[in-house]
C-alpha cells in the first residue's frame, strides 16, 4: 500500500537554492577566466566577485578563498578529466601493446595542451598555499589508485613503488610539457616526444617478473 511519504512530489529546487548555485557556478567560472588569463598570484577575492557583480561577502558564502575555488575548479575539470585519463592507461597496459602506449602518449600530450592555460595558476598555487598543496598531493595520489589492473599485477611488498612509477611519469610529462610547450626550452615535435617517452615509460611500468 502507498504510504503518505510515497505518494508526496518529489521535492523541487527553491529559488533562492537555484540562485546560490548559480552564484557558485558563476564565481566558479570567473575564478577560472581570470586564473586562466592573469595567474594565480595577482587575482584577488574582489577580482573574483567583480566578475560576477557580486560583493566580497558573498563570495566568502561560497568559499572560504581563493585555494578553495581553485579546489572546485579541480574537483569539476581538471581532477575527473586525469582521473579518466589514467583509467585509460591502465586498459592500454592491459594490452601489452608498446604501439597503444604510444599512442596514449601522444593523447597525453594533447590533454596537456588542453589545460595548458590553468597549468601555471595550478603551480602557483601549490608553491603559496600550503592549503593546496595538499590538494595537490590528493589528486597525484588518485592517479595510481584509479589504475587497479595495473596495481593488482605487482606484489604487495612492491605497491608503494609501483604507485611511485606513476606518480614520477605524472610529474615528468608535467615537466616536459612546461619546458616544451610553455617556456620554450625543448625545441622537439609532438611525434618525437611521444616516442621518445615511450622509449622510457614503457618499460618502466612493465610488471616486474620473478
Amino acid at each position: 500500500m502507498e504510504t503518505p511519504a510515497d505518494s508526496e512530489p518529489p521535492r523541487r529546487t527553491s529559488l533562492r537554492d537555484e540562485q546560490k548555485r548559480l552564484t557558485r557556478s558563476r564565481l566558479i567560472d570567473a575564478a577560472k577566466q581570470l586564473f586562466t588569463t592573469q595567474g594565480y598570484a595577482p587575482v584577488r577575492v574582489d577580482d573574483i566577485a567583480a566578475a560576477v557583480g557580486c560583493s566580497r561577502a558573498t563570495f566568502y558564502l561560497h568559499f572560504t578563498g581563493k585555494p578553495d575555488v581553485l579546489r572546485a575548479i579541480a574537483e569539476q575539470g581538471t581532477l575527473p578529466s586525469v582521473q579518466h585519463f589514467y583509467e585509460d592507461l591502465d586498459h592500454v597496459l592491459d594490452t601489452g601493446s608498446r604501439k597503444e602506449f604510444a599512442a596514449w602518449m601522444r593523447r597525453a600530450i594533447d590533454w596537456f595542451q588542453e589545460y595548458k592555460d590553468l597549468l601555471p595558476a595550478w603551480d602557483e598555487a601549490t608553491t603559496l598555499e600550503p592549503e593546496f598543496r595538499e590538494v595537490a598531493r590528493e589528486g597525484m595520489l588518485s592517479l595510481p589508485n584509479v589504475m587497479t589492473s595495473y596495481l593488482s599485477r605487482w606484489p604487495i611488498d612492491r605497491q608503494d613503488e609501483a604507485k611511485l612509477r606513476i606518480e614520477l611519469l605524472v610529474a615528468q610529462l608535467e615537466r616536459f610539457f612546461t619546458r616544451w610547450a610553455m617556456q620554450g626550452t625543448i625545441d622537439v615535435s609532438a611525434e618525437e616526444a611521444a616516442n621518445v617517452l615511450t622509449d622510457i615509460w614503457y618499460p618502466a611500468l612493465q610488471t616486474p617478473k620473478g
